[in-house]
């Protein structure tokens, strides 16, 4: 099993509305792509300075999977619509859940 863990920071511009439609469409995506076997996102709750503003986590049972959802047009959609605009910095790590 590997997890997938991806944190954002949000530019200054970007509106409450917006980071609803972020959460809202990292939600959505196990429903199109069979590949994510668990989501899991939230917003930062704010208990220590210098944390990003969102993260999400996600579980695949390979890293064949993971490619697969990497290249997925409902991913590929997502980031590009509605990430990328409001994006200030991303981080991502994967790793093997043993």
């Amino acid at each position: 099993m590997l997890r997938h863990i991806v944190m954002l920071r949000w530019s200054d511009s970007t509106t409450d509305d917006q980071k609803g439609d972020a959460a809202a469409g990292f939600r959505a995506l196990p429903d199109r792509i069979p590949q994510i076997k668990r989501l899991t996102c939230g917003p930062d709750l704010g208990l220590a300075e210098g944390g990003y503003d969102f993260a999400a986590v996600l579980d695949f049972d390979s890293a064949q999977e993971w490619r697969e959802y990497q290249n997925h047009p409902a991913h590929r959609d997502f980031v590009a619509a509605t990430l990328k605009p409001m994006l200030a910095d991303r981080a991502a790590i994967q790793f093997d859940l043993g």
